[in-house]
Order: C-alpha cells, then sequence, then structure tokens
C-alpha cells in the first residue's frame, strides 16, 4: 500500500502556485502582459554577472572532478567559510566554518534546523500571517506548529500574546522578517524584547527554547534601513538563509543554517545536521554552486526595482481607501480586502486579471497578498486595472 499520509497531502495543493498556473493559462488566451499576476513570489531581476562571470570561470578554468565531484557532507568548505567570514564582518559575530551548514535554500535550511531542536510531540511557535509551507516542515519533522496572531496595526510580534501560549512542550519560536506575506521587518526594539521573553520563559520550563529565524529577505529592506541581525538578539539562534532572492538563484537551491557561537550544543548542530540529511536525502546543494557563490557571497542583485514597485502599489492602494501596512521589505504587500470574505475578492479581482492571493491560506482571512517582483511598467497598467476594479465592484 501507497504512504497514505502523502497522497492525502494531494488534495491539500497550494493555493498559491494554481494561482499561478491559472494565470500562467490565462496569458496563453489573452496574452501574459494582459494579466496582472502577483501570486507567485519569484524573483524578477537577474543574477548579478558577479554570479555569471564566477561560474563560467569555474566551469572553463577549474578541474571538472573538483566542479561536479561530491561536496563534503557537511558542505563545501570554502563555501563555509566564506559565509562565516561575510556574516561576521557584516555583522559583527563570530561564526566560524563550523557552524555554517549548507542546504538546498532557506527551505532545507528550515528542514534540517526544525529537526535539530525539537523531538516528536513537541511544539513550534510561529505568528500569523506566516509562509504556508511551514506547515508541512513543522509537521515533517514530528512538531506541531502552533500559530499566534501578530499585532495586525503593525504585524509586529506581540510578545504577551505569544508568551501566554508557550509552555513545557514548546522547544523553539519560527520567526520569519522580513516577513512573506506582509512584509513587516521586526524591528530591533521588537527582537529585543523576544530575545528577553525567551530567556525567561527558558529558565521557567527548564529547557532552552530554541529560535529559528527565517531570512531569505534580509537583503530586501527599504527607506535606507538595515534589517536587525537576529542572532545579535538571542544566543539560542539558529538563522536560516537562502540566496533565492538577494541573488536571484531561486532555481539553484543554494541556503545555509547558521548556528549561533553561543548557542546550546552549537559544536554539534552542524554534524547533527549531517546526520539528519541521511534520512533526509539532502547531501548538500550542487558543488559548483556552492564554489560559485563562495566568490560573490557579498554581491546582491539590483534589488531596487522592488522598492520603487513598493512605492507604486502601497500609495495606489492608500489612495483606494485599503487598509494597508506599509512593508518594510520583501517583495510583498498585505492589505485588508474591501470586504471580509478575501477568497471572494480575490475571486472577483480575478475577474479583472488581477491575480491576490488570498489571506485564509496565511491564517488570515480578510486580507490578500501581492508579490509585486513583476516588471514595473506591468505594477503601474495593473494600479490602473485594480482603480477599475474598486469603481465597478466596491
Amino acid at each position: 500500500m501507497i504512504n497514505q499520509q502523502f497522497k492525502q497531502m494531494l488534495t491539500g495543493k497550494s493555493v498559491i502556485r494554481e494561482l499561478s498556473e491559472y494565470a500562467t493559462a490565462r496569458g496563453r488566451e489573452i496574452g501574459y502582459e494582459n494579466v496582472y499576476d502577483f501570486s507567485l513570489g519569484n524573483p524578477s531581476v537577474a543574477a548579478p554577472q558577479s554570479f555569471t562571470d564566477v561560474c563560467v570561470n569555474l566551469l572553463q578554468e577549474k578541474d571538472p572532478m573538483a566542479v561536479h565531484g561530491y561536496s563534503p557532507s557537511l558542505g563545501n568548505p570554502e563555501f563555509k567559510q566564506a559565509v562565516a567570514d561575510s556574516l561576521n564582518r557584516r555583522f559583527g559575530m563570530e561564526y566560524t566554518a563550523g557552524h555554517i551548514f549548507p542546504t538546498t535554500g532557506a527551505a532545507g535550511a528550515l528542514a534540517h534546523a526544525l529537526r535539530a531542536v525539537t523531538e516528536p510531540g513537541d511544539e513550534v511557535i510561529t505568528f500569523a500571517p506566516y509562509f504556508t509551507e511551514y506547515n508541512p516542515y513543522v509537521a515533517g519533522a514530528g512538531a506541531r506548529l502552533v500559530v499566534v496572531p501578530a499585532n495586525p496595526e503593525t504585524f509586529q510580534i506581540d510578545i504577551d500574546v505569544m508568551e501566554a501560549q508557550v509552555n513545557a512542550h514548546t522547544a523553539a519560536i519560527l520567526i520569519n522578517s522580513p516577513n512573506n506575506p506582509s512584509g513587516a521587518l521586526y524591528t530591533a526594539e521588537t527582537l529585543t524584547a523576544l530575545g528577553e521573553s525567551l530567556r525567561r520563559l527558558s529558565a521557567r520550563f527548564g529547557h532552552t527554547i530554541f529560535l529559528i529565524s527565517d531570512e531569505p529577505y534580509r537583503e530586501i529592506v527599504f527607506d535606507g534601513v538595515e534589517a536587525p541581525y537576529i542572532s545579535k538578539f538571542y544566543e539560542h539562534t539558529l538563522s536560516c538563509y537562502s540566496y533565492s532572492k538577494a541573488l536571484s538563484l531561486p532555481g539553484e537551491r543554494i541556503g545555509y543554517v547558521a548556528v549561533n557561537p553561543a548557542c546550546e550544543d552549537a559544536a554539534s548542530i552542524v554534524p547533527m545536521c549531517g546526520q539528519i540529511s541521511r534520512g533526509l536525502g539532502h547531501n548538500c546543494p550542487p558543488s559548483l554552486i556552492q564554489q560559485a557563490v563562495a566568490q560573490v557571497v557579498d554581491d546582491t542583485s539590483d534589488l531596487s526595482v522592488y522598492e520603487v514597485n513598493r512605492n507604486i502599489i502601497y500609495e495606489q492602494l492608500v489612495q483606494l481607501g485599503f487598509t494597508v501596512v506599509k512593508p518594510g521589505g520583501t517583495f510583498y504587500i498585505y492589505p485588508q480586502t474591501l470586504e471580509p470574505d478575501s477568497v471572494a475578492f480575490c475571486r472577483k479581482a480575478r475577474d479583472y486579471d488581477l491575480i491576490f492571493v488570498p489571506g485564509d491560506g496565511f491564517m488570515t482571512p480578510g486580507y490578500c497578498r501581492l508579490a509585486y517582483c513583476i516588471d514595473t511598467d506591468k505594477v503601474r497598467r495593473a494600479m490602473d486595472r485594480l482603480a477599475q476594479f474598486v469603481r465597478e465592484v466596491y
């Protein structure tokens, strides 16, 4: 008999993927330039030329066996050291290569981090709205996801609400800043309060409550603000990162877990991730990509277009009467819908070829997500269409 758990999961297909597939099909009918698809968070800017040049050089100049051979089970040493040096240089940390575990993007990083600090039956707390894939990530580790709301006026963490949910079974807190889907950037004030709270709660319950920080949008921040480095605020932090957004490399599947050197059992966690990989069938990202990223670890794509797009959309939403928190980063914006039923709102928007994602899947009905990683000219045309939709329907 086939596995019934995974067969059952077939009935729960991603709403985001379904909407993206609809937009693609609709594009074949009327031309994709006429479909205003805000469904999928796929970067819209090219990878930096420096990355392409490094890849070409590696392929042309380096020993093919070194480029294409197996990476060590704990990752390419050059990549690990480059990541550690970069984090130390940028954020005043004290990582060594031994604190870095390369993964297949942030998804792979989260899969390892969750298994490293939880036992089956433990609880992991996260904050709504949150990335919907946290559900299978946490369930796959044998833990239970506990969802608490963030402050809807700011989408910052409400510490009091969180503390009411922490109990003896709480093993970890899972956060995402800048946040998908809200675009909220957790402030230093929020993170300081979170760190202080987790120290108190760990002492109260007699075990360390770990912080797992999902950070793929760390470099996409606006208004001249730098994202606070979350591990600076709490010693028992595992940072999960991906180069999918900063370097526009989602298809290359490259990221890492960075274990705070001050973390409990810090020396053991990366070797443990190697053992976790044996069960996941993970066994490191591609050797070529690890070697290439190691040489451009501080570079980014030209991310400025996302701030331009944010400003256009935010100003139009406010002008049209939407309630919306201005994003501090990412390429998402998360307005309240103009009726309580966000699914109905998004269905009506689709009649105008506006593809928005209802907030129900992010555990916040009454909102919708717009992923504005699309061409700026198309964003402007979409805002004209949005104005028509709002005027005619609402």
